[in-house]
C-alpha cells in the first residue's frame, strides 16, 4: 500500500498549527502568572533562617548606623507587618546569638530592607553588624511580635521612645501617614541624651511638616545645647500629660480608647510605667497584646 506523504503533511499542518498556537498561549499565560506573582513576593520566613547581603552602610551618629540589605529581587518585599520585628542571628565565639530589630522600611520599599542599629561595646550582634563589610550576609527570620498596626487601629496613639526605640514608632508613623484613609492622631515624645543622638531626625520632622497636624513630635534631651527649644532632662509625667490625646486617659482598662506605645531602654521604660500609672493608665502586661491600651515593645 502506497503512503501519500503529501496528504499526511497537509493533515499535520492542519492540526499542528492550532495546537502549537494553543501551547504557546498556555506557556505565555503561565509565565505571566509566575512573573506577576513574583512582583509581590514576600521573602521573610518565620521558621527558616534566610541570608541577606549588606549593600550599603550609612553612619547616622558616632555609634549608630543604617544598614541596607538587599532582597533577592528588586521587586521583592520583606513581608513584615507594620509594628513587628525580625530576628537577626550570627555565629559568635562558636555560639549562635540572636537579637530582635525593627526595620525602618515598609513593604512598599521594594528590593531591600533597612536596619538602624546602635553599636554597644558589649553588644554581640550590634558589634557584629558594625564590623560587616559590603557584600557580607546576615541571617534573618520572622516576623515576630504581638503588635500589628492597621489604619484607624485607635482614635489616637501616644508614642514614647528613647534612642533606637524609635524604630517601631517610625515604621508605624510612616505607614499611617501614607494612608489618606487613616485618621489616627499621632503624638511622639522622643528622648535622647544629646542632640547628635537623635536618629531619623530629618525624616521625623519632614513627616510632621507634611502631616497636616495629624502628627506632632516632641524631642527631649538630657544634655541639650544652648537655645534648645525642646524638652530638657528626662521625660516627666507633665510632658506625657501635655501630649496626651484630648480627653485625657481613654480608659483605666485595657482594650478601650486611645493607645500608648513605648519602646526604649529598660530604666526609661520603668520610669514611664510609673508616670502612666499616676496619670490613670492601666499597667502594661508582662507580655503586651495588641488590644492593650499600654503596649510595651
Amino acid at each position: 500500500m502506497a503512503i501519500d506523504f503529501e496528504a499526511l503533511a497537509e493533515k499535520y499542518q492542519q492540526y499542528a498549527q492550532p495546537a502549537g498556537t494553543a501551547l504557546l498561549i498556555l506557556i505565555l499565560a503561565i509565565s505571566y502568572l509566575i512573573n506577576s506573582g513574583s512582583k509581590n513576593r514576600k521573602v521573610l520566613d518565620p521558621v527558616e533562617w534566610r541570608s541577606f547581603k549588606l549593600v550599603a552602610k550609612d553612619h547616622l551618629s558616632h555609634n549608630t548606623a543604617l544598614y541596607k540589605f538587599a532582597l533577592p529581587k528588586s521587586t521583592d518585599s520583606l513581608g513584615l507587618p507594620v509594628g513587628q520585628h525580625i530576628s537577626v542571628a550570627a555565629e559568635i565565639d562558636g555560639k549562635q546569638v540572636v537579637r530582635s530589630y525593627t526595620p525602618t522600611t515598609l513593604d512598599d520599599d521594594k528590593g531591600h530592607f533597612d536596619l538602624v542599629v546602635k553599636t554597644y561595646e558589649k553588644g554581640n550582634i550590634s558589634r557584629y553588624l558594625s564590623l560587616l563589610t559590603i557584600g557580607q550576609e546576615v541571617k534573618v527570620k520572622g516576623p515576630k511580635g504581638k503588635f500589628h498596626y492597621t489604619a484607624n487601629l485607635a482614635p489616637a496613639l501616644l508614642m514614647i521612645s528613647g534612642g533606637t526605640g524609635i524604630t517601631p514608632m517610625y515604621q508605624i508613623i510612616k505607614s499611617s501617614l501614607k494612608n489618606p484613609n487613616d485618621k489616627t492622631k499621632l503624638s511622639l515624645i522622643y528622648a535622647n541624651v544629646e542632640e547628635d543622638d537623635i536618629l531619623l531626625r530629618k525624616e521625623l520632622e519632614d513627616l510632621e511638616k507634611k502631616s497636616g497636624g495629624r502628627f506632632t513630635l516632641y524631642h527631649v534631651l538630657n544634655k541639650p545645647p544652648a537655645n534648645w527649644n525642646g524638652g530638657v532632662g528626662f521625660v516627666t509625667k507633665e510632658m506625657i500629660e501635655k501630649h496626651m490625646p484630648d480627653g485625657g486617659v481613654g480608659s483605666p482598662s485595657h482594650g478601650e480608647g486611645h493607645k500608648v506605645l513605648m519602646c526604649g531602654p529598660p530604666p526609661m521604660m520603668n520610669a514611664m510605667k510609673g508616670h502612666l500609672k499616676e496619670l490613670g493608665y492601666p499597667a502594661p502586661r508582662t507580655v503586651s497584646k495588641l488590644e492593650d491600651q499600654v503596649f510595651l515593645f
